[in-house]
């Protein structure tokens, strides 16, 4: 928009005066229900108080034009007084055609309002999102509000829902040249959105990854629909464009169906299926919608929907060392007709080796016994841990896929390649199985099942059938621990995640910085661990006898020369990664966001109209992978064109919080199934749960239902309290009503909320309450009790929760064990499992079977100095169980900290933020804390022979007190340290050279300076501050400079300025427009000099924030470096990092540990690089 306000406003004058009302005035009957071919009418509105589009007249046109060759009848005005009930009554839709300012009076906007509720359409085009700023209601239901655009250009549209009457026969990467608004806020959450706009292909977005820019939704009774495009007259020739407003009229009349819920969180539920789970692994669902899940410690089970509850179908013997088990399950393309399920496993007893194998389940939910059959075995060894794989999936051409781990020691190779080829090394060796054409480990395998229980070599793997070059059932070879696997049903494309290394940066002698990678293989290949990781970036052959660095691998002639390697050396060219990221924020995928890495891939998913039910996927979601972190704990939802490629990612379900998303898979229902691990590192997490995630349309869900029973376990007659605390009603003015069923047998038994029971005969109880809301929308949950045994205790005596050791240290322990019906306690049902905590995982290494002992914790981590790692220590112990009982199994966890902890790997930050570290000795991060009142949180803590902390530290403007505080933020304090500001400038009264370099990119310029001082609270420097000259002549000179596509600042003293001026002050907030003076808004740069005026002698402390990078210098030293790309970040001056030593007393016990800010004045602030004990810890008890 260029013209000027006050010319538009003319226009505005003369334009009502020739446009007029186009109404007939032949007055009809309101149209609330059509049909598709019924004839509607459609009031085109377009007044404008605001900027006037001159394409409003083709766009009316357009419109009349659509209407004749469609059968509905159109009328336009620009009086707004035609905006009454009795004449809007007349409209089954109305579309705001790039309207702009305030265009409606109150009593209008009152009708207008009216219209909507009694169920008619609104379609806005353009700038109708420029309208009625003032009118809430208004902005609800266009969505979002308008903020800017740059200059008009071409850009790439992502079509995000193929399958909306608006959006269908469009190319999934549309491109098309427009105006491009950004708004005012990201409407996505609360309007269905049917296409972004990437960014990436035109220059002056602001919004980022996600710039939805068009959507609709169901608002107040009616439907609205909405696209940004539409600016240019040329756009109402355009065919697709015209499409696009022809399906969103018929969509907002109601005469075309359309789903307008699938990217509104609220339209999706999570139901729980079975919340009394025990280390659930992987699930599938048959037809008749059971859910067949396994459990690690090597029990199947089943949810039944014709029970509401789960079973125990059977069990493996199984070992459970390292990170072995039952692993994976699926079910055989005949499972209707034959009960063939096959399963992944690590078998009990010495043989170091995993079992593919196929069982028969009956419909009456057993095992068959003796009906298992081996159809592949795959060796192993169980002497160090760890990435077992262990998925399974059919393809649409019945091979089975089956997903094997590296079998290699991580933690003695700084988290770059495990390739130590030393005598007795290869359990730390990659090289031996994933790089090992002849061995099956590090792969995807492929086969074909056969009815007899053996199986065949399909064609189109990636080694010949007789194994001349390599193991025939190899179809991936090149992974680490491809965890999770799927195939698009519809392609036979492969999708795996492959959780990769630990190393948090790159290391030039060594190799890249850890990368996770979700892979599709649209054919077999090597994907190149452990010589390469994410897009083929090369570690380097290294010599660990040695030390000796040399070539890095080279991907497109990958050479294995390990002595364990009984393979072929020369492999196939390494394949990159199809996404990848590591802990920071990705450049290429930036809605992945930053965290921990566990890369998991799930289904890919097909809307089946003849299948599918109300609770199924929408038809948005046709052609969509689904993604997930099990440490970032969310799902990501892929949309995928025609050809498999990616046309946009966003989060699924944001709103909902899951634990650690464990598998994912589809239900022939159309629904998503989950399995969550929960929250503790050792398993047997009470909070593990098998959910469906159910669509809800109009946002109708079901109410959260939750129920315990106290006791859950003890003698007969057993007295049991049960309470339904935190079930919900989810749906507006809604009541529940309870019922409950004790012991299984279908009779509602109480409708109380919390009834109490008492058993009188011994055995296994499944109670089941259900609540129903007033909508009729209900949800079932099973809580077990077992009735004539009693629940073991469990507890680790010794080392204390939160205790402090080192790495390298060999640490004692205690478990306590006591059980009211075992005479004695019998510790070959005991299991004590020591592991390596790892941001939100742990990998376990030897497990122990005595209530005393000693472990050894890992001599070289392995992991890198920043990275998040403790010790986990955890007990279970399963009772003999009784006559017609079965056995409990109980459990007992503690985490013990490293002596040097890093500041970012807070278990929570409240008001303080996160930065990168700058300090020389390293960290990947800092905790800042820069508000009063900020804090960090560490949790578990115990002092136990701790006399001291050190922190790491380095304060500004002022610095302040850091609190260590007990419990809660008002806890007892056990210390307090003042940390005294380092950063600040000596100056004396009078001017001083100034000069401040600056440039950007692309995406927004921005560039503020702020002073603080002794006497002087941060703000934004004065312009009386500032002269560009010694004869006080105010502001200061700036130099603008056009540059080519930069990432750091130029030497702008080898560049020639194109324009110059005086500038009163350098107070710039970021913008997509031109930046200051300069006349541009991407690749400029900016040098300001001149002079800065100190009122005073005394320090100073100088802020510089920018976007992207700057520098500060006065008197010739450069004060503050801000360089880079980046969005708006603000750097204070050089930080000085020191150590501080705070004394502790022990103050006895575990707990949370609080860091507390109490600022010394406005502006000042503390950053933490690390946390450092002092004192034995637990190595002493």
């Amino acid at each position: 928009m260029t013209m000027p306000r006050l010319l538009a406003t003319l226009l505005l004058v003369v334009s009502q005066g020739f446009l007029g009302f186009t109404h007939t005035g032949v007055v009809h009957p309101p149209q609330e229900h059509l049909k598709d071919g019924e004839p509607f009418r459609v009031l085109v509105f377009s007044r404008t108080a605001g900027f006037r589009h001159d394409s409003i007249p083709d766009g009316v046109q357009a419109i009349r034009q659509l209407g004749e060759q469609h059968g509905f009848h159109v009328e336009h005005t620009e009086d707004s007084s035609h905006f009454t009930d009795e004449n809007l009554k007349n409209y089954a839709v109305v579309v705001f055609l790039s309207t702009t300012g305030d265009v409606l009076n109150d009593e209008q906007e009152r009708a207008f309002e009216r219209f909507i509720q009694q169920g008619h359409g609104y379609v806005g085009i353009h700038a109708a999102a420029d309208t009625e700023y003032d009118w809430p209601w208004y902005g609800q239901l266009v969505g979002a509000y308008f903020k800017g655009h740059p200059a008009i250009q071409p850009a790439t549209i992502q079509v995000a829902d193929p399958a909306h009457p608006s959006t269908r026969g469009l190319d999934r990467f549309w491109k098309r040249t427009d105006e491009w608004y950004t708004y005012r806020a990201n409407p996505r959450g609360s309007v269905h959105v049917l296409m972004t706009l990437d960014e990436r292909t035109y220059q002056g977005g602001g919004m980022g990854a996600d710039h939805p820019i068009a959507w609709c939704h169901e608002f107040d009774g009616g439907r609205a629909w909405y696209t940004g495009l539409g600016h240019t007259r040329e756009s109402y020739r355009e065919r697709e464009f015209l499409d696009h407003i022809l399906g969103g009229i018929r969509w907002a009349a109601g005469v075309e169906p359309g789903d307008a819920g699938g990217s509104i969180p609220s339209h999706f539920e999570k139901v729980v299926l079975d919340a009394n789970t025990t280390d659930p692994m992987e699930l599938a669902v048959a037809s008749d919608g059971r859910v067949v899940f396994v459990e690690r410690g090597g029990v199947i089970k089943v949810w039944d929907p014709a029970l509401k509850g789960t079973v125990q179908a059977g069990y493996i013997p199984v070992s459970t060392s390292l990170e072995d088990g039952l692993l994976g399950v699926t079910l055989d393309p005949s499972f209707d007709e034959t009960g063939w399920i096959y399963v992944y496993y690590s078998p009990a007893g010495d043989e170091p080796v995993q079992h593919l194998s196929r069982l028969t389940l009956t419909r009456e939910n057993t095992i068959v016994p003796d009906s298992e059959r081996i159809l592949l075995k795959v060796p192993t060894q169980r002497e160090e841990c760890c990435h077992s794989g262990g998925s399974l999936a059919f393809g649409p051409d019945g091979t089975l896929y089956i997903s094997t781990g590296d079998n290699t020691n991580p933690f003695a190779s700084d988290g770059y390649a495990p390739i130590d080829t030393r005598d007795g090394r290869h359990p730390w060796d990659a090289q031996k199985s994933s790089a090992n054409a002849n061995d099956l480990r590090g792969k995807i395998l492929r086969i074909r099942p056969l009815p007899d229980g053996t199986y065949e070599i399909p064609d189109g793997n990636l080694f010949p059938k007789d194994g001349s070059q390599g193991r025939p059932e190899i179809y991936v070879m090149g992974c680490r621990n491809p965890f999770r696997i799927s195939i698009d049903p519809r392609t036979g494309f492969l999708y795996w995640g492959d959780v990769g290394p630990d190393a948090s940066a790159p290391r030039a002698q060594r190799g890249p910085a850890g990368h996770d990678e979700w892979n599709q293989a649209r054919g077999p290949g090597n994907f190149g661990w452990p010589h390469f990781v994410g897009p083929n970036l090369a570690y380097h052959q290294y010599d660990f006898a040695t030390n000796a660095v040399g070539e890095p691998f080279d991907p497109a002639r990958p050479v294995n020369t390990s002595p364990f390697n009984t393979g072929p050396q020369e492999l196939p060219p390494a394949v990159p990664a199809w996404i990848w990221y590591t802990y920071g924020e990705s450049a290429e995928w930036p809605e992945l966001g930053a965290g921990g890495r566990c890369a998991m891939a799930g289904p890919v998913y097909h809307y089946n109209p003849d299948r599918a039910t109300e609770a199924s996927l929408p038809a948005s979601f046709d052609n969509t992978l689904f993604i997930y972190e099990w440490a970032r704990n969310w799902i990501m939802a892929v949309h995928l064109d025609d050809s498999g490629n990616i046309v946009k990612m966003n989060r699924f379900m944001p709103d909902t919080p899951f634990i650690r998303p464990h598998e994912l898979e589809l239900g022939p229902d159309g629904c998503l199934y989950l399995i969550e691990w929960g929250t503790g590192f050792g398993g047997g997490n009470d909070d593990a749960v098998i959910s469906r995630l159910e669509y809800c349309p109009g946002g109708l869900r079901p109410p959260r239902v939750e129920a315990r029973a106290l006791p859950a376990s003890g003698q007969t007659p057993l007295t049991v309290a049960f309470t339904s605390k935190g079930s919900a009603a989810r749906n507006e003015e809604s009541i529940l009503h309870f019922a409950w069923d004790f012991d299984g047998d279908g009779t509602i038994d109480a409708t109380s909320p919390n009834p109490m029971h008492t058993y009188q005969t011994a055995g296994n109880y499944h109670a089941r309450l259900k609540v129903t809301d007033a909508y009729g929308r209900s949800a079932i949950t099973n809580i077990p009790v077992s009735v004539g045994n009693t629940a073991p205790r469990v507890d680790i005596v010794w080392p204390p929760n939160g205790g402090v050791f080192t790495f390298g240290d060999e640490i004692e322990y205690e478990i306590q064990v006591s059980d009211r019906e075992d005479q004695a306690i019998d510790t070959s049902r005991l299991v004590v499992q020591p592991a390596l905590g790892h941001d939100t995982h742990a990998h376990p290494f030897e497990q122990h079977r005595a209530t005393t002992g000693r472990f050894q914790t890992l001599l070289d981590d392995g992991h890198g100095g920043d990275a998040d790692l403790f010790q986990v220590l955890s007990a279970a112990y399963t009772d003999g169980g009784a006559p017609g009982v079965k056995p409990i199994t109980s459990r007992d966890t503690v985490i013990l900290q490293p002596r040097r902890k890093q500041a970012q790997f807070a278990g929570a930050l409240h008001g303080a933020t996160k930065d990168t570290s700058t300090d020389a000795q390293g960290g990947g991060q800092v905790v800042v804390f820069n508000a009063p009142g900020a804090a960090a949180v560490y949790e578990p803590v115990n002092f136990h022979r701790v006399n001291a902390m050190n922190l790491r530290v380095a304060a500004t403007g002022g610095g302040g007190t850091l609190e260590l505080r007990l419990g809660t933020r008002d806890g007892m304090m056990i210390a307090a340290t003042t940390i005294a500001s380092q950063d600040m400038m000596r100056l004396t009264r009078g001017p001083h050279p100034i000069r401040i370099e600056h440039f950007e990119n692309e995406g927004g310029a921005g560039l503020i300076l702020r002073i603080a001082g002794e006497n002087m609270p941060k703000q934004v420097v004065p312009e009386d501050m500032f002269t560009h000259d010694e004869t006080r002549q105010p502001g200061l000179r700036v130099d603008y400079y056009a540059l080519e596509a930069v990432s750091a600042l130029p030497d702008f003293t080898r560049l020639r300025p194109y324009r110059s001026e005086i500038a009163p002050y350098v107070d710039f907030p970021s913008t997509d427009g031109e930046f200051a003076g300069s006349g541009l808004s991407n690749r400029v740069g900016s040098v300001f000099t001149g002079f800065i005026n100190i009122p005073a002698d005394g320090a100073y402390q100088f802020f510089l924030e920018s976007d992207d990078g700057s520098r500060l210098t006065i008197n010739g030293e450069t004060i503050i470096t801000n360089d880079g790309i980046h969005a708006m970040v603000e750097r204070s001056g050089a930080e000085k990092w020191i150590d501080v030593r705070v004394p502790i007393a022990d103050p006895g016990g575990s707990h949370a540990l609080w860091i507390i800010f109490r600022p010394a004045r406005d502006g000042a602030a503390v950053k933490l690089n690390w946390i450092e004990f002092e004192g034995d810890g637990v190595r002493v008890r």
